[in-house]
Parts: C-alpha cells; sequence; structure tokens
C-alpha cells in the first residue's frame, strides 16, 4: 500500500439497502473504491500543484460530462503531514449519479430525476452514535491550522484558496433544532478562519438571522468526504423545515450514522473525512476578505470585499484523510459536478413542486446541465389553457427559484425535452408573442452571481438577493384557437409525420430495401 493510501474499513463496506436498489457506501472510502472497480475513477500519482494545475487538470477532465472521477496522491507540499490526498468529479457525470441511486449506469436521465423526486419525498431520520472514524484526530487551539489540507487555487483569479466547495454546511434552527446541510462557497482566511458568502435567503442564511434575532452566533460545521448522497442533498434545495440529513436516509435506504460536535452543538456523519467546526458572527469587526470565485455561472462572481468569516474552533479527521472539493463553474461543453447534479436536481424537485401545486399532465421534466437549473422545460399533456402559465407560477413562487429557473419552456408531449433540435422546433413553429406566448415576469428575487443582472442589483447587504425579470417560453399548441374545417377540426394542422399504417409498412420492407 503507498504511504498516505486509505483503505476502507472493513466495518465500513458498501452494502445494497435491504429491499431496495439503493446503495449504501459507508463512507466516501466505500464510494471511491466502488468508483475504482467500476473503471470510473482516474488515480494521479503524478506530482500535480495545488495552484491552478490541479483546477486545470480538473478542467480537462471534467469534458462534456464524459470524464472520470479524480483522486490526486501527489500533491505539491503535501506529499507527508496531515493529508495528501484529494478526490474530486464523483458525481460529475450521469453514471455516477446513477450508481448513487443504485441504477445502471446507462439509466435514462428521467429515471434518474424519478429516483430523485422519491427521495426527496421521503424520510429516514438519522440516528446518533458514540463516535465514529472521523474522530481518530482532534485538533483545537493552536493545533488547528486549514493550510495543513491540500485545498487547491481552482481557478487563477479566484480570490483565495476555496475549501468549500463540495461540503455539507451543518447549521441548526435554533426555534426547532431543525438540522440544515447546505452547500455555500468559502475560503481559506487565516490557519483558523473562513470567510463565507452568507446570503439571507437560503436556509443558513435564515438560521443565521434567527440566531443574530437573539443576539447569539451562529454555530457551524463543515463535512468533507462522505457517502455521494451528502453533496448531493447539501446541494439541493430542499424545504426550510427538512433536514438534509432525512433525506440522505431515504436515499441511501438506511439512516446517516451522526455524532456530537466538539465545540458547536451540532451532528456530523460518524464516518466522515473532515469536520471543521466553529462560530460565525454578525459583527463586522470579525468579517474577512472573500471573493472572487469562479462561480457556477461559468464567470467569476461575488467581488472582493469583507464578508462573514467562521472563527474555528475544531477539526476532527480520520487518519490519512482524503480531502472533498469540486471546481465550479460551467461553459458550453465542459460541465462540473454542479451542472450534472443540478440537472438532475433541480428537475426532481420542479416535478415535486408541480405536483404538489395540483399542475396536472406533467410527463417529464429537464434541466440542460449548461446552465445549471437555470432553465427548466417542462412536457406536459394539456388539458385546459392557461396550464403551461399555471406550472410557471408554481415553480416560481417556490424558495427553490432563488438561485435557479429563471427560464421556463413548456411544451406538448410530442416533443423530446432532452433534445435540442426538437425544442428549437417547437419555438420556431408553436410561440407566438402575439399570443402572449412569451411572458415577463420582472422584479422577481434571483441570483446574485448571474451577471446579466446589473452589479449594483446585485449587493445582497442591501437587498438580500439578486434580481430577475423570469420568462416563460410557451411552446404548446394554443388552445384558444378554434378548430379549424381546414385542419380536419383540429386547432393546429397536422404535422408531416407519416400515418402509423405507412410506418408500419416501411418498416417491415426496410431490410428488403437494402438498408
Amino acid at each position: 500500500m503507498m504511504p498516505g493510501s486509505a483503505p476502507a474499513p472493513e466495518n465500513h463496506k458498501r452494502a445494497w439497502s435491504q429491499g431496495s436498489s439503493k446503495m449504501q457506501f459507508g463512507d466516501l472510502r466505500g464510494w471511491i473504491d466502488h468508483l475504482r472497480q467500476a473503471g470510473e475513477l482516474k488515480e494521479i500519482t503524478s506530482e500535480v500543484d495545488w495552484d491552478c494545475e490541479l483546477g486545470t487538470i480538473t478542467r480537462k477532465a471534467f469534458g462534456n460530462g464524459d470524464g472520470p472521477a479524480l483522486l490526486f496522491k501527489n500533491i505539491k507540499d503535501y506529499k507527508d503531514g496531515r493529508c495528501t490526498q484529494l478526490f474530486t468529479g464523483g458525481l460529475s457525470k450521469y453514471s455516477r449519479v446513477a450508481m448513487m441511486f443504485g441504477l445502471p449506469p446507462d439509466a435514462p436521465i428521467t429515471d434518474l430525476v424519478k429516483a430523485a423526486r422519491k427521495a426527496y419525498a421521503s424520510r429516514i431520520p438519522p440516528v446518533t452514535v458514540a463516535t465514529g472514524p472521523v474522530k481518530e484526530n482532534i485538533l483545537k487551539g493552536d493545533d488547528i491550522n486549514l493550510f495543513e489540507f491540500p485545498v487547491p487555487r481552482w481557478h487563477r483569479l479566484d480570490g483565495g484558496r476555496y475549501i468549500n466547495t463540495m461540503q455539507g454546511t451543518v447549521t441548526a434552527d435554533p426555534e426547532t433544532g431543525r438540522l440544515n446541510v447546505g452547500m455555500y462557497r468559502g475560503m481559506i482566511g487565516q490557519k483558523n478562519t473562513l470567510p463565507v458568502l452568507l446570503w439571507r435567503p437560503q436556509n443558513w442564511g435564515q438560521d443565521f438571522a434567527k440566531y443574530n434575532g437573539q443576539g447569539k452566533e451562529m454555530p457551524v460545521a463543515f463535512i468533507y468526504g462522505w457517502e455521494p448522497c451528502l453533496p448531493f442533498c447539501a446541494s439541493s434545495p430542499i424545504p426550510p423545515d427538512v433536514s438534509e440529513y432525512d433525506v440522505m436516509g431515504a436515499l441511501r435506504g438506511a439512516p446517516v450514522e451522526l455524532v456530537d460536535c466538539e465545540t458547536v452543538p451540532l451532528k456530523v456523519p460518524a464516518s466522515a473525512e473532515i469536520v471543521i467546526e466553529g462560530w460565525i458572527s454578525n459583527d463586522p469587526s470579525t468579517f474577512e476578505l472573500e471573493g472572487p470565485f469562479g462561480e457556477y455561472t461559468g464567470y467569476f462572481g461575488g467581488d472582493q470585499c469583507l464578508k462573514h468569516t467562521v472563527r474555528v474552533t475544531a477539526i476532527t479527521h480520520r487518519n490519512n484523510p482524503i480531502f472533498r472539493g469540486t471546481l465550479e463553474g460551467t461553459m458550453p461543453k465542459m460541465l462540473n459536478e454542479n451542472s450534472v447534479m443540478s440537472s438532475v436536481q433541480r428537475a426532481a424537485l420542479a416535478w415535486n413542486i408541480l405536483e404538489r401545486s395540483g399542475v396536472p399532465g406533467v410527463t417529464d421534466v429537464h434541466c440542460p446541465p449548461a446552465n445549471n437549473g437555470t432553465t427548466l422545460i417542462i412536457q406536459l399533456r394539456q388539458t385546459y389553457r392557461g396550464q403551461a402559465k399555471q406550472a410557471a407560477c408554481a415553480i416560481w413562487g417556490s424558495n427553490a427559484a432563488h438561485l435557479r429557473y429563471k427560464h421556463i419552456w413548456v411544451v406538448d408531449e410530442d416533443i423530446d425535452i432532452h433534445d435540442y433540435g426538437a425544442l428549437d422546433w417547437a419555438f420556431a413553429y408553436r410561440v407566438n408573442a402575439a399570443e402572449d406566448d412569451i411572458v415577463f415576469f420582472p422584479g422577481t428575487f434571483g441570483s446574485a452571481l448571474d451577471p446579466s443582472t446589473r452589479l449594483k442589483y446585485r449587493d445582497t447587504n442591501m437587498y438580500g438577493t439578486g434580481k430577475w425579470c423570469r420568462v416563460l417560453i410557451d411552446a404548446t399548441i394554443n388552445l384558444d384557437f378554434e378548430p379549424e374545417a381546414n385542419y380536419q377540426g383540429d386547432r393546429y394542422p397536422r404535422s408531416v409525420m407519416p400515418e402509423p399504417q405507412d410506418w408500419e409498412l416501411v418498416n417491415s420492407r426496410w431490410k428488403e430495401y437494402g438498408f
């Protein structure tokens, strides 16, 4: 075994959950081992510089959502010491998202969306255990040094070394005790400080507002490296009254085993690789510089300025821990973990919202990965006019729309929503702006990281959020049209698609024609 390599403990091997297709991997190491056996992992043993080189390798390897997961095992300045390895890309490909759900690697995207829908609608509460591997090393006081972990500078224009890119951020609602596990960016400040981007509309921002209203600091814990369901659920906009731990349990088919933190009243997975604990204050004297960062939009976002900062009070980690991070930023033909995950997450959540809101006839929902859920496409079977507008209103009225769903397309069930050519055809011949098929919804809350909004409207300190004008493209056949004799009594002309009997004849003789 190579120095610094991390074998999976015998009692934390992966297992199929009884009575279902869900997978339990036990920890990050079980997940890595599963990917290794499936041929989905690339282990890089050449020396790699944490300063930009590692991020650029990751960018090239991710490709268009078709690259392997990466385990860096020889990082400059980190060949020995507290932490020597970095894992990324575990969910940067649909086949690996399918594996997380216990589905075949070639499962259609819609099947992944349906699996996520089921998990989001289900709950298996966590259980608390006395201890676990994450307690093998406990650091406090002067022993705390965030620079002992191989955190990259992912992009050359990043404002620092971003440690919070694929972690779980744990906070609690001080009124109900509900544990939230989210994913919010943060970088290394000093050896024991972690400046973050804290927004009021996000779940941890709502928790922070309650602590601040009580005149208290907020406890926080960051989890780096556990089963893939942790980053998947942490980056999903799950309702504020639901703990992501409950949804993780549903996704994996068994309760998450948690342990108490050392210096904050929170709980974290017992078999996590690394946990950082601390407190965050609203006192401006504690703020440190944060930003900019290469964001999910594919642009740098969040200018460098003083922001809320976590004062680290403890670090716990396993022996030979593996740091978990990822490269943000999506561009055409350059996908990443967030874009692939968002494609599944945001479609599943939107579908559940539509169902709960009573919108009938929804047959499929898709978010193209290149825009991280900013665009949502809904396929439905129309039964009454205004159905597309009802669907858009249901989505835009939900908290899940905070950073996503700026543009919504609605199409009929004969349009393949995974085929841009089909969408373009529907846009060309079923959309007429004069018939209210393009609807603007101005002045709504939106992403403060979207560069298409003027910078002055993205001041979260002043406004709490960004500002969007949302757009609905109703590319369904217009039910306001009258049946026409020229259309054989239909509202729309027939398409040039051959009739079923003609298809049947030609298909039966296809080989006879010499094809």
